[in-house]
């Protein structure tokens, strides 16, 4: 199947899923309140698929797989028959309707512990958090970083790679953050702690340990030729596959990354590699393409994949636990996801994250698609990850969103009266244009990084 098949396949599955589990929220605690919902829809526009229940509720599929929603019966929008007037939900109580708006997303946060403890009872396989090198002149390097096992990120006990990321992430803005090291997660550990306020993140050029000078004991790219693009720059200078690369532009090779850097940096310039094929020493010319980076700067691209060393077997463990624990280690995970989601709409709005990395549909469906192509545990973990940020989005206090609607509920419930229905269609006006901005930024950030 084509790639951009795969991926919209992969986006309509998990958006759908996705969706139906946060409406289903809104719509289980609605009728767990007394009120009628009158539809339950996935999915925008025309109707596909249709069916009624003996309550009432017309559940329906509909054409545009880009979110759904409920229909409650509601006095201010329809009229209501005096039999049928305990059965809207504005004739309810306004703690129960604040429980009917906040179920979307606490069921996108419940999903997501769900997805987690699948990962968890199934065994997901992971790296050890193990320093192998720090850069010089680096953030690392500066807090002289042993080559140990990161076993803390300011106290809070990680497993893997995966969990350290989420913990640095949190930092950017701040001025320091502290790491727990050991020789392994069982051995009392030194403090060390890294001054942030220099450090520049920017996940289009590099990664969060990148940033910092840290080099995490991973599989390695060999200074040898694994896979060559056809038709690319790399096929046109006669690079063929087991060629090991020694010297480029007069300068010997140490590793992959300075030669990737050296390629980045001289787009259609004709450059001289020394290369040895079968033993022998022979010299190629290559003249990197050029091509824009999101950020609208053009760098070389060559079209050539390096051989991997694999990681250590001693460095590998799977962490799988019994239902219990799993359950908990799902809890715990969706929660730093939860705190890692509004610290970053934190971060956005106070300048210290660029709006030039948010993501937008063709992004997530390009996720959908590579974490469906790795496997189960890749596709729970990608839910997981996007059922908290659905959920998160949700609850921010813009009028248009459930959040919003919140906000007006906690502001009856001090007044003792609903917000005026012009200052609600005021908000939801502003709302909407705030989204429809963030949403076209997002949009537009995904078309450049095609």
């Amino acid at each position: 199947m084509p790639d951009f098949l795969w991926n919209l396949l992969s986006f309509v599955v998990a958006l759908g899923l996705l969706v139906t589990v946060h409406e289903f929220g809104h719509f289980w605690v609605a009728r767990k309140n007394g009120i009628l919902v009158k539809r339950f829809s996935i999915g925008f526009g025309k109707t596909l698929f249709s069916w009624r229940d003996k309550q009432g509720t017309e559940f329906v599929i509909a054409a545009i797989p880009l979110g759904g929603y409920v229909r409650m019966l509601d006095g201010r929008v329809d009229p209501v028959l005096p039999q049928f007037a305990d059965l809207a939900f504005d004739s309810k109580t306004v703690p129960q309707r604040m429980a009917v708006i906040a179920a979307g997303p606490v069921a996108n946060f419940l999903f997501a512990i769900f997805a987690l403890m699948l990962m968890y009872l199934i065994g997901v396989p992971s790296l050890r958090p193990v320093v192998a090198e720090v850069a010089p002149d680096s953030i690392a390097a500066r807090a002289y970083v042993p080559n140990q096992q990161i076993i803390a990120v300011n106290g809070e006990t990680v497993q893997d790679w995966q969990g350290v990321q989420l913990l640095l992430l949190e930092q950017i803005g701040r001025d320091s953050v502290t790491l727990t090291l050991a020789d392994d997660i069982d051995s009392p550990g030194a403090d060390v702690q890294l001054d942030l306020t220099g450090w520049k993140f920017d996940p289009e050029h590099d990664s969060v340990f990148g940033s910092l000078g840290i080099v995490p004991v991973q599989a390695r790219p060999l200074l040898e030729v694994g896979q060559v693009q056809p038709n690319s720059p790399a096929a046109a200078a006669g690079l063929q596959l087991d060629d090991k690369l020694r010297v480029l532009e007069g300068v010997a090779l140490t590793d992959w990354a300075s030669m990737v850097k050296v390629i980045q940096n001289s787009p259609g310039k004709t450059l001289t590699l020394l290369i040895e094929r079968g033993g022998q020493p022979m010299t190629l010319s290559v003249t990197p393409a050029s091509q824009q980076t999101a950020d609208g700067f053009h760098q070389g691209f060559l079209g050539v994949s390096p051989k991997v060393k694999p990681v250590d077997p001693q460095y590998i463990r799977t962490l799988q636990y019994g239902p219990l624990e799993a359950v908990w280690q799902g809890v715990q995970k969706t929660w730093q996801l939860v705190r890692l989601s509004f610290s970053m709409v934190g971060k956005l709005i106070f300048g210290d994250v660029s709006v030039k990395h948010l993501s937008g549909p063709i992004s997530i469906a390009q996720g959908a698609g590579s974490s469906a192509d790795l496997g189960l545990i890749a596709f729970l973990s990608f839910l997981a990850l996007i059922s908290v940020n659905l959920g998160v989005v949700n609850l921010l206090p813009l009028p248009i969103l459930d959040g919003g609607h919140l906000m007006y509920l906690v502001v009856e419930l001090i007044r003792g009266k609903p917000v005026s229905e012009r200052a609600q269609e005021l908000g939801f006006k502003f709302g909407a244009l705030v989204l429809l901005t963030l949403m076209g930024i997002a949009l537009l950030n995904d078309i450049s990084r095609l």
